[in-house]
């Protein structure tokens, strides 16, 4: 049986990183090696995980010094690591029993590189009450890179990678700051590696009222996505894979982009629109029926409006 590597990031996870540990503990195959990178903690974290003892690799470094980042433990946790298989998991996140037994005998049996499956939001409440989400079917797709430009997604830790393919795309870029996990499943697959769907539910993803921790920037969100989409863009024009299909998978994300700037930043929004028709001169959106419509009969920044007023219409209507 081949080794498998979890590579835990923690940052002031004191509430969470005790059931993250245990949930790997818990799996039913063997052998796995739990790494957990402490990036300065100033909570209980630090003591948390020193009670697990030898059952884990720990490392720190001085107690509330500089937090570098989730993306630099988990390059240090993989730096460590000695595994041929590589599970990333949040601290604040958990996985079920038989997660990484059956994403490992999926891999050996295909030969895949990648495999990922389904997943279901932990709800947390301020009170401390939590309720499990409904499963998010993340679904097979015909052209995973496609799929990943054009904005589909699947929590990280329901992915399960072999080595090689980490080694191959350099590891996670620690320049990027909101959404990490978006763009390292994306450099993955413009890579070219063998990255496969297998259906069931083994991963649960905690989420704080309507927002994830890595959303609770939305500027910050903001740009760090079109930073990822233009990195995307510049590795396809390397690589020779400046096709239609791509074009027009990255012209649907700056749209969604575009669209997130129309009240913020008039001028960013006008820059992105450009960008989208640059890419693909006939796009036409897939939002909803009604945006759809009021899109082709009065433009993009009139439809913007009115979706902004519908919004502003159901907030009221919903606070009487």
């Amino acid at each position: 049986m081949e080794l498998v590597s979890v590579i835990i990031p923690c940052y002031n996870a004191a509430r969470w990183v005790g059931e993250a540990v245990e949930s790997c503990l818990a799996q039913t195959y063997q052998p796995i090696e739990i790494i957990v990178i402490d990036d300065g903690s100033t909570d209980d974290s630090l003591a948390i995980l020193r009670d697990f003892g030898d059952k884990i690799r720990l490392e720190s470094g001085p107690e509330g010094g500089p937090n570098r980042g989730g993306n630099w433990a988990r390059n240090r946790g993989f730096a460590l690591s000695k595994g041929a298989y590589i599970q990333f998991l949040d601290a604040d996140d958990y996985l079920l029993p038989e997660k990484i037994v059956h994403q490992v005998r999926f891999l050996e049996e295909t030969g895949a590189d990648v495999v990922y499956g389904d997943w279901r939001h932990q709800n947390e409440t301020p009170v401390g009450a939590s309720a499990l989400g409904p499963v998010q079917v993340s679904g097979a797709q015909d052209d995973v890179l496609a799929a990943l430009l054009r904005g589909w997604w699947t929590a990280n830790h329901s992915i399960l990678f072999r080595r090689k393919v980490v080694t191959a795309v350099g590891g996670w870029d620690e320049s990027i700051e909101a959404g990490q996990d978006r763009d390292f499943f994306q450099s993955v697959a413009l890579t070219g590696a063998d990255i496969r769907y297998q259906p069931g539910c083994y991963t649960i993803y905690r989420r704080y009222g309507h927002v994830t921790t890595s959303t609770g920037n939305r500027l910050r969100w903001l740009e760090n996505h079109e930073k990822i989409l233009r990195k995307a863009e510049r590795r396809l024009q390397e690589t020779g894979r400046w096709t239609l299909t791509y074009r027009q998978a990255l012209a649907h994300s700056y749209f969604h982009l575009a669209r997130n700037y129309y009240a913020r930043d008039k001028e960013k929004h006008q820059c992105l629109y450009a960008k989208v028709r640059q890419l693909d001169p006939h796009f036409v959106p897939q939002e909803s029926a009604v945006y759809n419509a009021a899109y082709q009969l009065l433009g993009f920044p009139l439809a913007e409006w009115l979706a902004g007023a519908l919004r502003r219409a159901r907030k009221l209507q919903r606070s009487t």
